[in-house]
């Protein structure tokens, strides 16, 4: 058995934190100042980390390679297997041209720029974010309003300031699922908290997109239907976050404001020329004056209904309870861990949830699709394999920041550095939410940044008397603030839509957005902490 040292440098936590935070930094560094491509710097950081539990921490050279396997193996199954069904899924929609007969179905539904910007950004962006994340919806969103008009610039800061509130639930839920698998916390515990805090990030963001679109003008002209949008999301993402399913929290959000959004009259009236004149100063694409038939407007819309579907069947008590039988539990193999009181830790043993996950709901989703799309099963094989060819590299990324967190968790790095940070107090609370989004500014995702320091959350807030639940929590909550400034979401962005190098000029229009709603969540965090805000938690 390896127990965990808390002092291994000099009988110094101060000097034992510092050596810890080394493969934390060898990766921020990598990422943000030699601007090394993700995936190579996670290789990196993971190397670091080995080295450190093996010569610093003394974590057996065995036991530390096969806490690395493990992140590996987290990293593929279940995370990256719900990401590539998810983008399977939409790669079938391209393909078959039904894509765009959804784009054209948005255009129609509005021609006030403002209002489209909600329905295209926020609430289509948030659905996208619940079935793929990493950078698809910001992608996708500012494709679609370039499309309709937008000038590029506008189209691309808008798409990164609306893809914030669906963050933490993104990827059927892999931010949170991966929150609650580093900190040992249950997911629904995580999930609750997570859901009583980016729901007020939601009342925000609309009025602040319409306001990006056409100014105090926008605001003034379009405040209700942007509200009504914002709370219907909010109210849904609260519900079936505390309720229902982390997996379904961002889905219903997402129907959910854009049926609040088309259900408001003010939504519906033409906008005036003046207001299309400054808003769309881009080229719109000729074929949104199409008419698409009925039948294919419904078969556009069929792959999101059935992903509804089959995940609210599959939160039924009696089906949830037949699927999770399918769940497998083991010891993890050449791992004997002992926290430093001598307990053993999590980490030792596994769970392979089979049938009960995301990825394989989402499955067969994408097989109904492909039966509802009229795509040939060899076609369909095909995309998939294209998918997998095409996160490649977010593959080699994900699964190494995962072995860096585990090997960083196992090895006692994480809970070192936690007891340092705890020295914080009261006033770790507030910073809370900083660590979250600083880590989601340099690996450009949640479910990383959860990784890396979700357990480091866990430790300092006990030792500190503050909630373990509600510091964990913060970090997600924070990280989503981070996403709009991360360079490879910049990237993504400017690339979508040809501004390809002129990264530094969006990130000065987004960073004080960023920089404004991450002090309103610090707040937040800090007021949950007290009798303030605390009525707000379970």
């Amino acid at each position: 058995m390896f127990v965990q040292q808390l002092e291994p440098v000099a009988d110094s936590l101060g000097l034992s934190a510092l050596v810890a935070t080394l493969p934390l930094l060898t990766v921020l560094v990598l990422l943000g100042a030699v601007r090394m491509k993700a995936h190579r710097a996670g290789l990196i950081g993971l190397c670091a980390a080995v080295a450190v539990a093996w010569l610093v921490f003394g974590m057996p050279l065995g036991q530390t390679a096969s806490s690395a396997a493990q992140g590996a193996v987290f990293g593929l199954f279940p995370i990256l297997w719900i990401v590539v069904n998810a983008l399977w899924v939409y790669r079938m929609t391209v393909r078959t041209r039904h894509f765009d007969i959804l784009r054209r179905s948005f255009g129609r539904l509005s021609d006030d720029p403002r209002v489209q910007a909600l329905v295209v950004a926020f609430c289509f962006g948030a659905l996208l974010e619940a079935l793929a994340g990493f950078g698809a919806p910001v992608a996708i969103s500012a494709v679609m309003l370039v499309a309709l008009g937008f000038d590029p610039v506008r189209a691309a800061v808008v798409a990164l300031v609306a893809n914030t509130a669906p963050v933490a639930f993104g990827a059927m839920g892999t931010p949170v699922v991966t929150l609650a698998q580093v900190t040992g916390i249950p997911l629904d515990t995580v999930a609750t908290v997570v859901g009583r805090q980016t729901p007020l990030l939601a009342l925000v963001v609309p009025l602040l997109l319409v306001a990006l679109v056409d100014g105090r003008r926008g605001l003034r002209e379009t405040w209700v239907p942007a509200l009504v949008c914002g709370f219907a999301f909010a109210a849904a993402q609260f519900a079936a976050s505390n309720y229902v399913s982390a997996q379904l929290a961002d889905i219903g959000a997402a129907l959910a404001g854009a049926g609040a959004l088309v259900a408001v009259p003010h939504a519906r009236r033409p906008a005036a020329e003046p207001v299309r004149a400054a808003v769309l100063t881009g080229a719109r694409s000729e074929d949104l004056d199409r008419d698409d038939p009925r039948a294919d407007v419904l078969r556009a819309y069929a792959p999101y209904a059935l992903i509804v579907a089959i995940f609210s069947v599959a939160q039924i008590p009696p089906v949830k309870d037949f699927l999770t039988e399918a769940t497998r539990t083991f010891d993890w193999p050449f791992l004997d861990v002992a926290d430093p009181a001598g307990h053993p830790v999590g980490g030792n043993v596994f769970s392979l949830p089979l049938v009960a996950t995301g990825g394989t709901l989402v499955l067969l989703a994408g097989f109904g699709t492909a039966a509802v799309l009229g795509v040939h099963a060899r076609v369909a094989a095909r995309e998939w394999a294209a998918t997998v060819h095409e996160l490649r590299f977010a593959i080699l990324t994900v699964t190494s920041v995962l072995a860096l967190a585990y090997v960083m968790n196992l090895s006692g790095q994480a809970a070192t550095i936690g007891h340092f940070v705890a020295d914080a107090g009261a006033g770790l609370a507030f910073l809370s939410p900083v660590l979250g989004w600083f880590g989601v500014a340099v690996t450009g995702s949640d479910t990383s940044a959860n990784a890396l320091f979700g357990a480091l959350q866990v430790t300092a807030a006990e030792q500190s008397g503050l909630s373990p639940e509600l510091l964990a929590a913060a970090n997600s909550s924070g990280g989503v603030l981070g996403k709009m400034i991360s360079p490879q979401n910049l990237t993504i962005a400017c690339a979508a839509v040809g501004l390809a190098g002129k990264e530094g000029d969006l990130l000065r229009k987004v960073l004080p957005w960023s920089l404004g709603l991450l002090l309103v969540m610090c707040l937040i965090v800090l007021g949950q902490s007290t009798a303030a805000l605390g009525w707000m938690l379970p």
